[in-house]
């Protein structure tokens, strides 16, 4: 079978592809690579040893659109072209908007064209704004507290709608966390173009000794240790929930059952592992599993931040009957082991 990627250049979409390879299906990818590089897709080809078709260009431009849906006949696509930087978002939030949603409109309206009406969207638990009760569930209100969330919101809104109003459609978003970490190899992983707006890669740069210490945003939440929770998952745990999602629309993507195949209209799922750990917990982790030091500097509270966020994943892991595999500390050597594995290359 084959899928369309868009955004599958990046962090996550490499893995995505790579396990959709793995089981082997074809992929097509659409990336203007603001978020990626080529040397990562590259390392994608290199990785599953076989050469992958990519379309450079935007999502919202409709004649790219047009050209993929003709050349190619798709099972299903996963949508994740994205600009994805909260703090960005502020300072360009008609940026924003117009890549983000005005983009999926124009995926919709390509893919209705050519009569293809299944989507994964890759959807943020930032739609929950400020935690109400922890853990967050899939009934828990929806909200924004920055542009980048609201285009996420906006595009679910839209998905939900579109389901209504044609039940020929079949929809999952999945709301991810904090995805961190590498595939095993140390071939792809989280490789950012510019400063980090992501931890993980923020410490592994810090442990390289490119940047000579890492901030940690407030000391003072009511958590455990006084900084911030988050819940962490592995990005090829990850990955496995994309190739579920589409067994779960009748898709046989991957040799897994689940409980409900062939499901039409609107569906959302947390994607997380249900378990917060510090920004503290994580850098300590980090130094302990790869035996090496990463300096840190408390600094204030940054506008937008909230003390504690971590999924209830009990919704996606009884339909799915599956759990996420690997643990904070597989997510702390694989980001290292890629870091480790990319200055190699270097010399």
């Amino acid at each position: 079978m084959k899928f369309f990627i868009p955004g599958g250049a990046g962090y996550i979409g490499t893995h995505i592809a790579f396990m959709l390879i793995d089981e082997g299906h074809d992929v097509v990818i659409l990336d203007n690579f603001s978020n990626s590089s080529i040397s990562s897709f590259h390392a994608l080809e290199k990785l599953v040893n076989k050469n992958i078709t990519l379309y450079k260009g935007n999502i919202c431009d409709d004649k790219i659109l047009s050209q993929i849906f003709i050349d190619h006949n798709f099972e299903a696509v996963i949508h994740l072209a994205a600009l994805k930087s909260v703090s960005e978002s502020f300072l360009n939030p008609k940026d924003y908007f117009r890549n983000n949603f005005e983009g999926t409109l124009c995926l919709l309206n390509a893919m209705e064209t050519s009569n293809l009406k299944n989507i994964i969207f890759s959807s943020s638990a930032t739609i929950y704004g400020i935690p109400k009760y922890l853990p967050i569930d899939e009934n828990h209100p929806l909200s924004s507290i920055n542009p980048y969330a609201e285009t996420k919101l906006r595009i679910e809104k839209a998905l939900n709608d579109l389901a209504k109003n044609d039940d020929t459609w079949k929809i999952v978003s999945l709301r991810y966390f904090n995805p961190v970490g590498a595939h095993e190899s140390g071939m792809i992983g989280e490789n950012p173009r510019d400063i980090p707006n992501n931890i993980m890669p923020y410490i592994v740069n810090v442990a390289n000794k490119e940047l000579p210490y890492i901030n940690i945003f407030g000391k003072n939440y009511e958590t455990n240790d006084g900084t911030g929770v988050r819940d962490y998952i592995h990005v090829m745990d990850l990955a496995e929930s994309h190739l579920l999602a589409l067994n779960f629309l009748g898709i046989k993507a991957v040799n897994h059952k689940i409980s409900v195949l062939d499901n039409s209209g609107f569906h959302a799922f947390n994607i997380g592992t249900g378990k917060g750990c510090s920004v503290l917990e994580l850098i300590n982790i980090f130094q302990a599993v790869n035996d090496i030091e990463v300096p840190y500097k408390f600094a204030s509270r940054r506008e937008g931040d909230v003390a504690s966020c971590y999924a209830n994943v009990d919704m996606f892991n009884s339909t799915f009957k599956w759990n996420t595999k690997r643990t904070i500390e597989e997510m702390c050597s694989s980001a290292w082991n890629f870091k480790t594995k990319k200055n190699e290359q270097k010399k």
